[in-house]
């Protein structure tokens, strides 16, 4: 399906994958409704795409976190006829379980699980009713395929997109709504720019290059679409390998990130400190 002249709403627009999908899209012809938080930047982004690629694209802040803008921006989206949904809002914690503020993952939860699978069944209940077309595009990560250890909570909130968007793929098979889980793996954005990332930088993609297999999965419309020849691989060999000798070493990887990271920022600390000796 050509999405040129047809309307698509993508959530986290504002950053990151979904700012290069509004792009990739906007140059294909396609209209586009942009939701994020940051109001400010999604007005000067559709601005932007209208004046360079001649379509109509609407700016509608929400935060996926909160039950009460979900509901909002469902309602608003559900104005237009809609042909395709990126939902592609998440939030990620890297570290030490024992770190991540139960408000923190609260909020996660909120917008990685519960704002995502709200809008699918809503959606999904409305193009039943209307008859109309829609394709669903659930953005996960290879973390819903593989858990990463100090990723814990987000792996499990992806494994669950994951699991409950493949799952409903097949139940619609055959029917004009289709859903696409989207598994990326570790991607160049400002939500991996922190230091943390250190030595794992190496394994991000290139944003502008997952966000092209992003529009061909939205094309194509498969059940599970994994990003990348080297993910396809590394998923392959971790089905090969026994699952804890793999997991370890994982577990291992991210230890040593992180501690060489604790390090870096502890030597920093240090060297901007004042020295206690006097002249």
């Amino acid at each position: 399906m050509n999405l040129k002249g047809q309307w698509v709403w993508i959530t986290g627009a504002s950053s990151g994958l979904g700012l290069a999908l509004a792009k990739q899209l906007a140059s294909r012809g396609a209209n586009l409704i942009v939701s994020a938080r940051r109001l400010e930047r999604l007005e000067a982004l559709a601005k932007e795409l209208s004046t360079a690629h001649g379509i109509e694209a609407r700016a509608l802040a929400g935060d996926m976190s909160k039950s009460s803008d979900v509901e909002r921006l469902i309602s608003e989206v559900k104005k237009t006829p809609v042909a395709a949904v990126v939902l592609n809002a998440g939030i990620t914690h890297l570290g030490h379980h024992h770190e991540l503020e139960w408000a923190a993952f609260e909020t996660m939860l909120q917008t990685n699980v519960v704002g995502t699978t709200r809008i699918t069944s809503e959606l999904v209940r409305h193009y039943k009713t209307t008859g109309g077309s829609l394709r669903v595009m659930l953005v996960t990560s290879m973390a819903g395929l593989i858990p990463v250890p100090f990723q814990s909570a987000y792996s499990g909130t992806k494994a669950f997109l994951t699991a409950f968007g493949t799952a409903l793929a097949h139940e619609l098979k055959g029917s004009p709504i289709s859903v696409t889980v989207f598994a990326p793996g570790g991607i160049a954005t400002e939500m991996t720019a922190g230091d943390k990332f250190g030595s794992l930088r190496g394994w991000l993609a290139p944003v502008e290059s997952v966000a092209a297999e992003a529009v061909a999965a939205l094309e194509s419309r498969p059940p599970l679409w994994v990003q990348g020849f080297s993910n396809r691989m590394g998923l392959f060999l971790a089905r090969l390998v026994p699952r804890n000798l793999f997991l370890g070493q994982l577990a291992r990887t991210y230890r040593k990130a992180l501690a060489d990271a604790s390090a870096r920022a502890a030597g920093g600390d240090a060297a901007s400190k004042p020295s206690a000796k006097t002249p």
